[in-house]
């Protein structure tokens, strides 16, 4: 207490003073909490602090355990830290196990994340400081009335009380509107205890902790820093359930020992609601969260989303796709610059088609030229292959080449002005019912392979296919099977669903493994050292084209017992054609026994 009134009575003096040796009894003015308290939430895990006023120097712990008395902010903040780092443990272990799997779904969680930590931390701020402020306010009230009622009437009792006397004096401290129970303790002699109840029931000293008792009891020496040999002691605990307030004190020099308790229950309740809003605000506040999120999503995902369209528009060959720009923010920036690179990427492809279709036009015109002086060309090589034998030995040779050099070039000629034609898109197919064990007998029949070819096909597979372009396709395979692969070729037709299969195979040694991925490019050669072959490398290419254009393809592969083969795959059913132009109607195929191995 700040000060003690002196009061008079049986001629002793009853109250406490500043100067604990200026009276021989009297209430002591600090009190301490004990530190074996139990909150109303449970257990404590440490102490509370002193509740005395600063300058009494109470509070610095009872004796009967260490680390009674100070420290109510730093064990609660240790708390709070302690609690704090194991939920941010959990929530990383928790966004760590997520799959994030969408931009939308990454805003959600993270919105929810940051909605959730600061409202769990708000929660707790305002429950903590709530609770500390309710319980406060009750102990401190309960503890003033009860420590005010000793003063003024336990006080009062002679040295020596009856039990009546105790009992009545319980009973009148215990009546008010503070709701506490009080249980006074005194001695009738000395070593006889007496004890006074207000209500036997509900209190009794089986209900004061140990701890407490020797707190209350325990005599602390006076020194500068302790100006009171005893203190008011408290404690939280459960009893039944029920959370209570448990205080106590003895009077200076000599008297009765009292102690309250206070039921915290109603404190529970109105904390328990407390907890309930916080936590619906909690979950309220979540759930906005997310709201939140998906409208921030929307207006962040909207212009990404056009961008992705607009980028795959992009891709898919609309070089004419443009943003429309809004705003000055950093998606507008984007917008801008994908803009600027469409029409970069658009002017390009114009510069680079253009520059292909000249080249094209130029092979194009370039082959159609060529074929008028080399059709004298091969009609005056005709005259003098018919000649070779009258002329002169020394001639001959020099005729030969000419001839063989001028056939070659008729060849590659021809072989450009059908790759131009698959170039430029004006290739058509003349589809018609064949049976191809027919039209691939009439191809090495043309061509004089019978002797060199086995071919393995049943008449009567029929398929709808342009039979120009299998001549070709087929002369291009076997003569290149005939040149760079081994005797016997083997030729065999089967049907797989519908699909034709044509397959082509050598006995030769096979085709390299560096070259098996070229074959089919266009003037690919496999050995540098043959440079000027009879073939210039358009053969398969050529083949290949034509496979493509019928929905087919041809695979090149080795077989482990030797040699190397092609596969031809083509649709039986072809799907009609487009009406060739004038410029592809009539032309013969191209052939060529290429230079792949």
């Amino acid at each position: 207490m700040c000060a003690a009134a002196a009061r008079e009575g049986g001629g002793r003096t009853v109250l406490a003073d500043l100067d604990p040796y200026g009276a021989r009894r009297g209430i002591p003015a600090g009190r301490a909490f004990v530190s074996e308290a139990h909150t109303v939430d449970g257990p404590d895990r440490g102490p509370h602090g002193s509740h005395g006023p600063p300058e009494n120097g109470t509070g610095a712990g009872t004796g009967a355990e260490p680390g009674a008395g100070a420290g109510t902010g730093a064990g609660a903040g240790a708390k709070r830290r302690s609690a704090a780092e194991k939920g941010s443990a959990t929530k990383k272990a928790i966004l760590a196990g997520l799959r994030w799997t969408s931009l939308r779904l990454r805003l959600v969680v993270v919105f929810g994340a940051v909605a959730l930590t600061a409202a769990v931390s708000a929660s707790g701020i305002a429950y903590w400081l709530n609770r500390e402020a309710v319980l406060t306010r009750t102990q401190d009230s309960a503890l003033n009335d009860f420590q005010q009622k000793m003063q003024n009437r336990a006080a009062e009792l002679p040295l020596w009380p009856s039990q009546s006397e105790l009992q009545s004096t319980a009973e009148q401290m215990a009546d008010g509107s503070a709701g506490y129970s009080v249980l006074l303790i005194g001695e009738r002699a000395e070593g006889k205890p007496v004890v006074g109840a207000s209500d036997r029931d509900t209190f009794t000293l089986d209900d004061v902790p140990e701890s407490l008792q020797q707190a209350v009891n325990g005599k602390q020496k006076v020194t500068s820093g302790n100006a009171y040999p005893y203190h008011v002691f408290w404690l939280r605990t459960e009893l039944g359930g029920t959370p209570y307030l448990v205080g106590g004190t003895r009077i200076i020099g000599g008297g009765p020992t009292g102690y309250l308790l206070k039921s915290l229950d109603q404190e529970r309740a109105d904390l328990n609601s407390l907890a309930w809003s916080l936590g619906i605000a909690t979950a309220l506040a979540l759930v906005g969260s997310a709201l939140l999120a998906q409208a921030a999503a929307t207006t962040v995902l909207k212009p990404v989303q056009r961008l992705g369209e607009a980028a795959r528009q992009l891709g898919e060959g609309r070089f004419g796709t443009r943003l429309r720009v809004t705003g000055t923010d950093e998606l507008a920036d984007l917008s801008r610059t994908f803009n600027k690179a469409a029409e970069s990427l658009q002017k390009k492809v114009a510069d680079m088609s253009a520059r292909e279709e000249s080249s094209r036009r130029f092979v194009a015109d370039m082959s159609h030229e060529l074929r008028t002086p080399l059709t004298a060309l091969t009609a005056v090589t005709e005259v003098l292959e018919e000649e070779a034998d009258s002329l002169d030995p020394m001639i001959a040779p020099a005729v030969t080449l000419v001839v063989s050099e001028t056939r070659r070039l008729n060849v590659l000629v021809e072989n450009l002005m059908e790759v131009t034609r698959f170039d430029a898109g004006t290739a058509r197919l003349v589809l018609d019912d064949v049976d191809v064990a027919d039209q691939v007998t009439a191809c090495i029949d043309a061509r004089a392979w019978l002797d060199a070819v086995e071919l393995d096909a049943e008449r009567g597979i029929m398929a709808r296919l342009d039979p120009r372009r299998l001549d070709v396709i087929m002369a291009n395979l076997i003569g290149n099977a005939l040149k760079h692969g081994g005797s016997p070729v083997r030729v065999a037709v089967r049907t797989e669903g519908g699909s034709l299969v044509i397959e082509v195979r050598d006995h030769g040694p096979g085709i390299p493994e560096d070259v098996l991925p070229h074959v089919f490019d266009r003037f690919y050669k496999a050995s540098a050292s043959r440079p000027r072959s009879e073939g210039s490398g358009l053969g398969l290419s050529i083949a290949m084209e034509n496979a493509h254009i019928h929905g087919g393809d041809i695979t090149a592969a080795n077989v482990p017992d030797g040699g190397a083969m092609f596969v031809l795959r083509l649709p039986r059913n072809g799907a009609e054609p487009e009406p060739e132009s004038s410029a592809t109607d009539g032309e013969a195929g191209p052939e060529e026994e290429g230079d792949a191995r």
